[in-house]
């Protein structure tokens, strides 16, 4: 079995952890995978100007790509406390962290970003928080959890309390 689990600094993720922790510590054959999503890549790293040479082309191309992975590296050593405590809170709970998979996605899109792991992961579960929400957005539809429960065709998810 392969679950996704997304967390962020929240109370609410903090609460994720301890009833996956709780429920799942002594599951086997559980592959678990912490994903925590990062603030969006700056305008500037999304694309370069372009040239019409091509060898100028690909020269730009392959330094925006070392820009991006460079970005990347250094936001996850940033965010990695997010990781780290949600390691902490599982191993707490007698979680064999062996069985444990720490991740990173970056996007606008926070729930796409979910999806797109669980699905490129292979995870059939996602598990996610319920996020206070304003009146505004229970009208509009807004909030990542809302958006992750429309998009989750073919798979099962946990929304946590």
């Amino acid at each position: 079995m392969r679950i996704l689990v997304a967390v962020d600094e929240s109370e609410n993720s903090y609460r994720v952890l301890q009833y996956v922790g709780s429920l799942l510590s002594r599951t086997p054959d559980l592959t678990l995978t912490l994903f925590h999503v990062l603030k969006p890549m700056p305008r500037g790293l999304l694309e370069h100007g372009g040239s019409e040479n091509p060898a100028a082309e690909a020269q730009l191309s392959e330094q925006l790509h070392n820009e991006q992975e460079a970005w990347i590296r250094k936001e996850s050593e940033a965010e990695c406390d997010v990781l780290k405590e949600a390691c902490e809170t599982l191993k707490q709970y007698g979680f064999d962290m062996s069985h444990v998979d720490l991740k990173y996605g970056h996007e606008d899109d926070i729930a796409r970003c979910i999806l797109e792991e669980a699905r490129s992961g292979q995870h059939e579960t996602i598990v996610v928080g319920r996020q206070g929400m304003s009146r505004i957005k229970q009208i509009f539809g807004g909030g990542t959890t809302d958006h992750v429960l429309r998009g989750a065709k073919g798979l099962a998810i946990w929304v946590v309390e």
